[in-house]
C-alpha cells in the first residue's frame, strides 16, 4: 500500500475518533445574561412524561443564537430508541443532538424488536413488517423525537454520553426559540401529535442515564 494511502486512512480514523469523542457545547448565553434552568416538577419513575405549568418569574432564557421562551415544564423517564447528532443547520446552533425516546410499551424489547427505527433531517422514523406490534396510535403517544438544548456544560457532557438502549431521565423545559431575524423554532406541547411540528424542543437542565 502506498504511503499516501496510509496517510488518508489515518486522517479518516482520526476524524472518526474526534467525532465520537467530542462533547458538543451548550449554546452560549447572550452577553450580560445569566443562564437559568430551574428544575421542573419531576416525573415518577416509569410513568408517562410529566408536563407542568411555567412559573410566572421564568419568562425567557437569552442565548446567543436565540431567546428561548418556556412553554411548559417537562420531565420524562424513557428509553433511548435512537440518537442522531447534528453540526449543520440553523437548529444545530441550539441543539446538537436529537433523541428518539420511548416510554410505556415503547421501551419493551418485545415491541422494539419488531420495529425498524431511524432518524434523519430532525425526523424520527419507525417501520414494521406485517402488523405493527402495538397499535399505531399507541406508538405515537408513547414515543417522540426530541431536540435537546443542553442548558450547561455539565448537561452537554451528560448528553454526549447517551447511547441507544439507555434508560434516561431528563428534566427541563419545552421551549420556543425566537431569533432577532424572525427565525422561530417551537416545541410541541402534546404527546398526541405526529408529523411536522410534533417534535419536542427541550431545554435540558439535567439528564442522567442507566
Amino acid at each position: 500500500m502506498k504511503p499516501r494511502t496510509w496517510v488518508v486512512i489515518g486522517l479518516v480514523v482520526a476524524l472518526g475518533w474526534w467525532w465520537f469523542q467530542r462533547v458538543p457545547d451548550a449554546p452560549a448565553a447572550a452577553q450580560g445574561a445569566a443562564v437559568q434552568c430551574p428544575p421542573p416538577p419531576g416525573v415518577t419513575d416509569g410513568d408517562v412524561p410529566l408536563q407542568s405549568p411555567v412559573p410566572g418569574d421564568f419568562a425567557q432564557i437569552r442565548l446567543a443564537p436565540a431567546t428561548l421562551r418556556p412553554l411548559a415544564g417537562f420531565s420524562l423517564d424513557a428509553r433511548v430508541l435512537s440518537r442522531e447528532d447534528y453540526a449543520i443547520g440553523r437548529e444545530a446552533d441550539l441543539s446538537p443532538t436529537d433523541l428518539a425516546l420511548g416510554w410505556g410499551r415503547m421501551r419493551e424489547d418485545a415491541v422494539l424488536s419488531q420495529l425498524s427505527i431511524s432518524q434523519s433531517n430532525r425526523w424520527y422514523h419507525y417501520r414494521w413488517q406485517g402488523e405493527p406490534p402495538i397499535p399505531v396510535g399507541e406508538i405515537v403517544r408513547s414515543s417522540a423525537n426530541m431536540h435537546m438544548i443542553p442548558a450547561s456544560p455539565e448537561a452537554a457532557k451528560q448528553l454526549a454520553r447517551v447511547r441507544e438502549g439507555d434508560r434516561v431521565r431528563i428534566d427541563g423545559w419545552l421551549v420556543e426559540a425566537d431569533a432577532p431575524d424572525g427565525w422561530r423554532w417551537r416545541s410541541s406541547t402534546t404527546r398526541e401529535d405526529s408529523g411536522s411540528g410534533a417534535c419536542e424542543v427541550v431545554y435540558v437542565c439535567s439528564i442522567s442515564r442507566e
